[in-house]
């Protein structure tokens, strides 16, 4: 008893540190991004901190960075990644135009994308296709070197000293609300002033906590951080550079559309509560 006591006990110092120091990282980039200019150089630091703080944390308590699940022995985990956000998003979307949340085709980013790509005598249909081909593979793979900033520390490392003293679901939730919080400041600066901050706060944590189940559960059955990495990847092209910028928006889209209105929140949700259910019948 005393040796599981001690060894909980240096869990949470552990996570505490990693915490702390993430905290000071992040508050750095934050101010850059607050108090100077939004760009995203800033923001790509500021994604890049859970990993620092992974790699200073095992520093401090001596282990070696080897030791973050780097390996990926079942490719299946990477295409699961990818079909699972690519899924649930193209749900959520086909849903808002069903019900007038908003509108497939917005003239405004074919035009911004036929110019991208210097193809303007081209149709709007080839426009799309070509743009959404080369997003959904080079601009994923791209993408990836943001997004493993930070799952290299949320799910290479946090999850897995979470999962030392918590059950899946502890470490589901747990982590989703922590990573969520790191967010929050974003979503200040993004919705400041609005009155209807609240609701996108909360459908952004809900949103990120279905994720956070997720991810844990493919985190867990590849025992490798790649999985989360592209699924993170895949997550972001899809929703802020391909669905979000085709939908032709009216006066109740900004409660729907996007990683902070409410439809994307409801489909991850159902797909937790799924995954949920698979980890407890496979006893991860």
């Amino acid at each position: 008893m005393d040796t599981l006591l001690i060894s909980r006990k240096q869990v949470w110092k552990t996570l505490i540190l990693f915490l702390s120091i993430l905290i000071i990282l992040s508050a750095i980039c934050y101010y850059a991004i607050i108090k100077l200019n939004p760009t995203s150089i800033y923001v790509g630091a500021l994604m890049m901190c859970p990993a620092l703080s992974a790699f200073i944390t095992l520093k401090i308590i001596k282990r070696p960075i080897s030791s973050l699940p780097w390996e990926l022995k079942k490719i299946k985990y990477l295409r699961l990644s990818y079909l699972v956000p690519t899924i649930y998003i193209s749900i959520a979307y086909i849903l808002i135009w069903i019900f007038g949340f908003g509108s497939l085709f917005n003239q405004n980013t074919v035009v911004e994308w036929s110019n991208e790509l210097g193809i303007k005598e081209f149709n709007s249909f080839f426009v799309i296709l070509l743009m959404v081909l080369l997003l959904a593979t080079v601009g994923v793979v791209k993408n990836i070197g943001s997004t493993l900033g930070e799952e290299i520390g949320w799910r290479g490392f946090f999850i897995f000293e979470l999962r030392k003293i918590f059950s899946f679901g502890g470490v589901s939730i747990i982590s989703g609300l922590i990573w969520s919080l790191w967010h929050w400041p974003l979503i200040f600066l993004i919705y400041k002033g609005s009155n209807d901050i609240l609701i996108h706060i909360v459908s952004f944590t809900v949103m990120i906590i279905g994720m956070s189940v997720i991810l844990t559960y493919y985190t867990y059955k590849s025992n490798s951080l790649w999985p989360a990495a592209l699924y993170h990847s895949v997550h972001n092209i899809y929703i802020q550079k391909i669905f979000t910028p085709l939908t032709s928006t009216n006066e109740i889209s900004k409660f729907w559309i996007d990683e902070f209105g409410i439809m994307l929140p409801i489909i991850t949700t159902i797909f937790a509560i799924y995954f949920w259910y698979k980890a407890k019948t496979e006893n991860l």
